[in-house]
């Protein structure tokens, strides 16, 4: 197949009408539009299939009423037969199909960016020489770290997270009446069971689910990072999902899977690039922050428990409400053995409870400790209000 062939499969737009056919998501659609007009390298990132193409391809239709679709590009750089291809020849293929030259402004939209080992460096020369406006994806945080730093001050990061509740209520075509609005509760559960992966919650087929985990751990873990102790990783990925929304140390982690203190803290390093997993810091000074045990988060409660099982809702209320705090940096709050739940960086301490109450001690902590404002989480309809 040559290289034409495969540039035109990717953006049909060039010969018929497009419709992209996905649902949209429109928080992350305003805030690439919000994006249009800047300087800026868009940095698209995220946990793998959490909706990044989706949402691309949506803003692309978004974008073909104001833009000529022979100046908007779509590839995803790890396609079959783009392997010899740098992005810079792959880009001056699409010029040259169109023959646009470089004064002319161009919208390029380039996923699974790191399959290209140079991109940063790429990417730069563009910015630096080119009219172009580059929207770039990925599903690893590496994509925000670089050695060199080619792209500091030059990018702007939007990180998709799976469905919100709101988002699931759409992809699952359920609307609630203001009569029936007891139903909101059932619904919640039902999503602190799936998750927001799109797919899943579209689909609703565990296997799906179960391909995307393999998908982490084998592809993007042990392949990319050439580990040759598949079962040590895997042990860990259990062992992590059992334990998300507590706090873990690296030491314990160690004499419970039989590994080294460095391979732990390797591994570990590797899962929160995935975005499987966040961590959070203890509140406090910096020795405090760095010498205390992080709590840990999953990305999605589906993932979490299609390993664990639906159970422990108390943890994955908590999960969710990070996940919908987590642009505020949260750090938890801990004393004499005695943990609160989120401090953010407004000083709004919140301590997350489904359905349940502090106890006694949680209490004490919770109306002694400074802070601007206070917020105890313990209903759906509190999660919502936020």
């Amino acid at each position: 197949m040559s290289l034409e062939t495969i540039l035109y499969k990717f953006n049909p737009w060039w010969e018929v009408e497009y419709r992209s056919l996905r649902i949209p998501r429109e928080r992350y659609n305003q805030e690439l539009n919000e994006s249009l007009d800047t300087d800026d390298i868009v940095i698209i990132t995220g946990l793998r299939r959490v909706g990044k193409t989706s949402i691309i391809k949506f803003f692309i239709e978004d974008l073909l009423k104001r833009v000529p679709g022979d100046r908007i590009f779509y590839i995803s750089l790890d396609a079959y037969g783009l392997e010899k291809y740098s992005i810079h020849d792959i880009v001056e293929a699409f010029r040259k199909i169109h023959h646009i030259n470089l004064s002319e402004k161009i919208y390029i939209f380039l996923d699974e960016v790191t399959a290209k080992h140079d991109f940063q460096r790429e990417l730069k020369d563009f910015y630096d020489n080119e009219n172009i406006k580059i929207y770039a994806a990925g599903s690893s945080a590496s994509v925000l770290r670089e050695k060199k730093a080619y792209l500091t001050g030059r990018t702007r990061v939007v990180e998709v997270l799976p469905l919100d509740f709101q988002e699931f209520l759409i992809f699952r075509d359920i609307k609630i009446k203001k009569s029936e609005q007891y139903l909101v509760d059932v619904y919640f559960e039902q999503y602190m069971d799936m998750g927001g992966i799109p797919e899943y919650v579209l689909r609703q087929d565990p296997v799906y689910l179960e391909g995307l985990i393999d998908d982490i751990i084998y592809k993007d873990i042990i392949g990319y990072h050439g580990i040759r102790e598949k079962e040590s990783v895997r042990d860990m990925f259990l062992l992590l999902m059992e334990r998300s929304g507590k706090q873990v140390t690296l030491n314990k982690m160690t004499k419970i899977l039989g590994v080294s203190f460095d391979t732990v803290k390797r591994y570990m390093a590797y899962f929160l690039d995935t975005f499987i997993l966040y961590s959070i810091p203890r509140c406090g000074k910096v020795n405090e922050r760095i010498k205390s045990p992080k709590k840990l988060y999953v990305g999605d409660t589906g993932i979490r428990n299609i390993v664990t099982g639906f159970r422990d809702k108390g943890a994955l209320f908590e999960n969710l409400f990070f996940l919908k705090i987590k642009h505020l940096q949260p750090c938890y709050v801990f004393e004499n053995g005695i943990e609160l739940d989120f401090m953010v960086k407004n000083e709004t301490l919140i301590e997350v409870k489904y359905n349940r109450e502090l106890n006694p001690k949680q209490k004490e902590m919770f109306d002694r400790h400074k802070a601007k404002k206070k917020l105890i989480i313990s209903t759906v309809s509190q999660f919502l209000d936020y």
